[in-house]
């Protein structure tokens, strides 16, 4: 009983919920760079190197062996590096990208976080432990003051 106990406020807290939303919403961005590299950079680049397909570009170790008839004896092996450089690329934009896109909440969440930029509606907490730093800031020199008057 208290495992369903924990999974329930686990997802009520939200975390299930934003783990679900990140992975759909990764799975169609992963759709979406697949169709740029393959249909929007790959054909440029092939057509720069004279008509190069990069996905049928590969390594043969071995070749497919026929018998007299035709009949397929034994499959071609082959390494395919033009498929693994295209999903390399892949990589590299997703990674920029994502780069990109955390580089700006960043800026967003510091500029937030900044109790004195009026522009940006700052979080309640971090505005009230600024406010308390500037109190303990005004109560230092208060003390000092005093002291410093006592002398």
């Amino acid at each position: 009983m208290k495992f369903f106990k924990e999974f329930k406020e686990f997802a009520v807290k939200g975390n299930m919920m934003d783990m679900a939303i990140g992975i759909i919403i990764g799975a169609s961005f992963n759709k979406v760079i697949d169709v740029l590299v393959k249909k929007v950079l790959m054909p440029p680049l092939s057509l720069m190197t004279d008509g190069l397909k990069f996905q049928d570009r590969r390594f043969i170790l071995r070749d497919k062996v026929t018998d007299a008839q035709g009949q397929l004896i034994a499959d071609e092996v082959a390494i395919g590096y033009g498929e693994l450089f295209e999903t390399f690329l892949d990589f590299i934009i997703i990674g920029f990208t994502v780069f990109i896109l955390v580089r700006f909440l960043n800026s967003l969440k510091n500029k937030a976080q900044d109790p004195k930029d009026k522009t940006v509606k700052t979080p309640k907490d971090i505005e009230l432990l600024s406010h308390l730093t500037e109190l303990m800031e005004e109560q230092n020199r208060l003390l000092k003051n005093r002291s410093s008057q006592e002398n």
